[in-house]
């Protein structure tokens, strides 16, 4: 349960009710929750100093709109904007659902028109250059890296779904890993040969080296502690410096890039949705745009009339 974060007057409020309805009925990550609770006790501060508002059925249409619009006064992105309004239909649809109120005054509202920006990707020549060389080392550290850096872009995962895979995920004669993506959902996604043969050959040399370690988590640090979300930062960005000239060098290019290459290599768009763990394939439609525009780049390099 998430508690005492919220100041004093947005208590009067029922948020909390519903973060435990979002986190132990509907299951949603921590970091969702999270996103959930900012996004609410911004609007209910708002609502209260503002209007001295702490009756949830007194909240009506024209309030949302402000608060919104005090958000794009204070340069808040469309992006960001969007997510809220999400925020606030879903709650006010769960007051609807339990009679906690007669009407969703977020309904009328309408999501912001947002500038779609194509992903970026790192180059497939780019990543197997690295992938062939010897940058990681041979040791301890240097194959967990080496797995962190395989597994994200042979699988497409995301950084936390990398951090919770255990040794049981791994299924060795179907040759694929199971994985656990947001909502609970699991999701199988084939694998080849050789990155099992790393992972079982990481998993016995990580046994050894540390004996009494009884959590089936698949990667550790040095230390034989879990992995954290800013040393898988670190590991992807300090080794995509050596061969990429990207800006971009976070862990999700590589998702990106996974996605990317299997486009342009032939792949369905629902295949990649499943293998991404998308809900909807309007996720996944991004990435036929920078086959387009791999297309047009061929077509005026190409094409005499070009």
């Amino acid at each position: 349960m998430l508690t005492g974060f919220f100041m004093p007057y947005t208590e009067t409020y029922p948020i909390q009710e519903y973060l435990n309805y979002l986190t132990f009925q509907k299951r949603y990550s921590k970091n969702t929750i999270i996103s959930y609770q900012n996004d609410l006790t911004g609007f209910f501060e708002f609502i209260f100093l503002e209007y001295k508002i702490n009756d949830v059925q007194q909240i009506a249409t024209p309030l949302i709109r402000t608060w919104l619009a005090s958000l794009k006064e204070n340069k808040v992105s469309s992006k960001t904007i969007n997510r809220k309004i999400s925020t606030l239909k879903s709650f006010f649809k769960y007051q609807l659902r339990i009679k906690g109120m007669l009407v969703n005054p977020a309904s009328p509202i309408s999501s912001l028109k947002v500038s779609r920006r194509l992903p970026s990707f790192i180059e497939q020549k780019d990543i197997q250059s690295l992938l062939n060389s010897d940058a990681f080392g041979d040791s301890f550290e240097g194959k967990t890296n080496f797995l962190i850096f395989e597994i994200l872009y042979q699988t497409g995962i995301r950084r936390s779904e990398l951090i919770g895979l255990k040794e049981k995920h791994v299924d060795k004669t179907a040759g694929n890993i199971k994985v656990l993506g947001k909502g609970n959902k699991e999701r199988i996604i084939p694998v080849n040969s050789n990155l099992i043969k790393y992972m079982e050959e990481y998993i016995l040399e990580k046994r050894k080296k540390f004996p009494v370690y009884s959590d089936d988590i698949l990667l550790v640090n040095k230390k034989g502690e879990k992995l954290y979300p800013k040393y898988i930062y670190n590991v992807v960005k300090i080794n995509l410096e050596q061969v990429s000239t990207n800006e971009r060098k976070s862990p999700h290019i590589l998702r990106h890039s996974f996605a990317t290459h299997l486009t342009n290599n032939g792949a369905q768009i629902n295949a990649i949705k499943e293998l991404l763990g998308h809900t909807s394939v309007a996720a996944t439609q991004i990435y036929t745009h920078n086959t387009i525009e791999k297309l047009k780049d061929i077509y005026q390099k190409a094409h005499p009339k070009s």
